[in-house]
């Protein structure tokens, strides 16, 4: 028997409607459909909070404080996440009050890589007083040495209750500092696991290395001569694993210039070691040092440095490892020992250039 055709009309329009409604919903899940995927658009979340299977993660945001800080986190991170550095490279990192705008960037990360020891107080108050209920401050030199190893000295005396916060210049403790974001890094994004040991592994290769060739460059040096007198005491944790000696440091403790009767003494006692040469800093000129290398009767050397990675951004050398290779490179050469022993190292940074490294707005 023929339908009426009200009645056809009728079923047509109830069959239409059922096709529409077998569409998925934009909360239907990860099905693997890539037509409704591409309607939700590559960087979109689903209602419900899940993500598409064909959408890329959202990136972990990371703030770091100084450069080597920042480029060893950069070199485990990699593509998986936004490394935004802190405090600008030639900076005093002891003295840097971070900028009001700097509680923005610390309010948007997910992890804040942080020294510790004190090195950087203020930005680690804002941090805290700023982060996100979710996020995590990481303070790496505690989790790296023991009380009973921290080291003090002419800048840091025992007495002011700051023990040296320099680890990163011993690239065994640099390499703890990458185990650490390693395991944070793979907390918060277990999907990245593989990548960031990956990362992990080829940087571990360049800190053997680099440890090889400090420990020859050293060794290279005339034994007499392995003595540092530097503008800073940057070297308290270097120089222990490698066989050199810390004679003195020119700035004090309140990073003042030295009183007439502290230099007289450091004279003296250049003049005692018979060291060829002392050392300071290429960001940080001092009259005082040249002052004193003049009077001793040694070589004044003003191109070393701690926190400020050498090179431009993107270059081979504008790494930790590059830092540590043109350190070791100029001591060697200064005090006469040979510099090529380091300057094969590989300084490029694993993940590639670190042009990826923000600062913040």
């Amino acid at each position: 028997m023929k339908a009426s055709l009200p009645l056809l009309l009728v079923t047509v329009l109830a069959l239409l409607l059922a096709a529409c409604g077998a569409v998925n919903p934009p909360d239907a899940g990860n099905t693997g459909s890539s037509g409704s995927d591409a309607q939700v658009g590559p960087m979109s979340t689903r209602n419900t909070g899940s993500r598409s299977s064909q959408s890329p993660k959202e990136k972990l945001r990371l703030v770091t404080t100084v450069s080597p800080i920042t480029n060893i986190v950069y070199n485990i991170a990699g593509e998986r996440a936004t490394v935004v550095g802190v405090v600008p490279e030639g900076t005093n990192s002891h003295t840097f009050e971070p900028a009001p705008s700097v509680a923005r960037t610390l309010a948007a990360a997910d992890l804040v890589f942080i020294n510790g020891l004190n090195l950087e107080e203020p930005t680690l108050q804002l941090a805290k007083a700023n982060k996100k209920a979710s996020a995590e401050i990481v303070l790496l030199a505690e989790q790296t040495v023991t009380p009973d190893q921290y080291v003090y000295d002419f800048s840091f005396p025992r007495e002011a209750g700051d023990p040296n916060p320099h680890l990163w210049t011993n690239p065994i403790h640099a390499l703890r500092y990458a185990e650490i974001a390693r395991d944070k890094l793979t907390e918060r994004d277990p999907e990245g696991a593989e990548y960031y040991r990956k990362n992990y592994e080829a940087f571990k290769q360049r800190i053997d290395a680099l440890d090889i060739g400090i420990k020859r460059a050293v060794e290279s040096i005339p034994e007499q001569n392995r003595k540092l007198l530097t503008y800073h005491d940057s070297f308290a944790y270097f120089a222990p694993r490698y066989g050199m000696k810390v004679i003195g440091a020119i700035q004090p403790a309140d990073f003042s210039e030295p009183s007439a009767r502290e230099v007289a003494t450091l004279i003296d006692q250049l003049r005692s070691e018979q060291v060829p040469a002392i050392f300071g800093s290429e960001v940080f000129p001092s009259r005082v040092l040249n002052q004193i290398a003049r009077e001793a009767g040694v070589k004044y050397v003003d191109t070393l440095r701690d926190d400020d990675l050498p090179g431009k951004p993107g270059e081979s050398r504008h790494s930790y490892v590059g830092l540590m290779v043109q350190d070791v490179e100029i001591m060697a050469r200064s005090l006469g020992g040979d510099p090529k022993l380091v300057s094969s190292i590989d300084t490029s940074n694993v993940p590639g250039p670190d042009s990826a490294v923000e600062q913040p707005q």
